[in-house]
């Protein structure tokens, strides 16, 4: 057996060997435990780069995704930042030791409750998370520095960029639910939007409204 500590060398290597270069997104990750947001039967593939199951149908999205969204990100340590799809509560534990304040909004309650504990647990205490419809942002809590989407949408969402400040960043899987997705980074500027193309990736569709759980 490897020891946790052999684990965490592999894990950052891994991210390294993926294209993450930021020190101070790798030492997010490294602060940041995956494996207390992965549980019961997949709890021991918590440091694999893959994908995993979580409650609700949803999943937890592979690490290097995760580190990559987030260097693309570019996450000061003044910013107010949203992301729409708390899911596991992974990718918002990893911008709270980034951000001043993040805001997390997913329409499961059941992942709100879940994510919210394990928050309470690890001491983040600059994290909110809020069931429901993330398609619309969070208007009252706007602008926002930065916005991470992780979950495909068909075109950027026109509420998320109007709540999008200037010089602010979005991060965004955009195309069809069962087709290739591009990670999109989209950058507001005086005079509007400015796009870059960064990779090909596969998300769950942005879905509105509240699920049922």
């Amino acid at each position: 057996m490897t020891s946790p500590a052999e684990r965490k060398m592999q894990f950052l290597f891994a991210l390294r060997s993926k294209g993450v270069t930021d020190v101070r997104v790798l030492t997010a990750m490294e602060r940041i435990d995956r494996g207390d947001f992965v549980r019961g039967l997949f709890s021991t593939r918590a440091y694999e780069d893959m994908p995993l199951p979580i409650s609700c149908g949803q999943t937890i999205s592979q690490p290097s995704v995760v580190a990559l969204m987030t260097q693309a990100l570019n996450v000061q340590p003044r910013d107010k930042v949203l992301e729409v799809g708390t899911g596991s509560g992974y990718q918002a534990a990893i911008l709270s030791q980034l951000a001043r304040r993040v805001y997390t909004v997913e329409r499961y309650r059941r992942l709100v409750r879940d994510a919210q504990k394990t928050f309470e647990k690890l001491g983040l205490t600059n994290v909110t998370a809020i069931a429901g419809d993330g398609s619309h942002g969070l208007p009252e809590q706007a602008p926002f520095d930065r916005i991470i989407v992780t979950a495909a949408a068909e075109d950027p969402p026109g509420p998320l960029l109007a709540q999008l400040r200037e010089g602010g960043i979005m991060v965004v899987p955009v195309g069809q639910s069962d087709a290739v997705q591009s990670l999109i980074k989209v950058t507001r500027t005086p005079d509007g939007f400015e796009y870059q193309e960064l990779r090909q990736v596969r998300f769950v569709p942005l879905l509105e409204g509240l699920g049922q759980e």
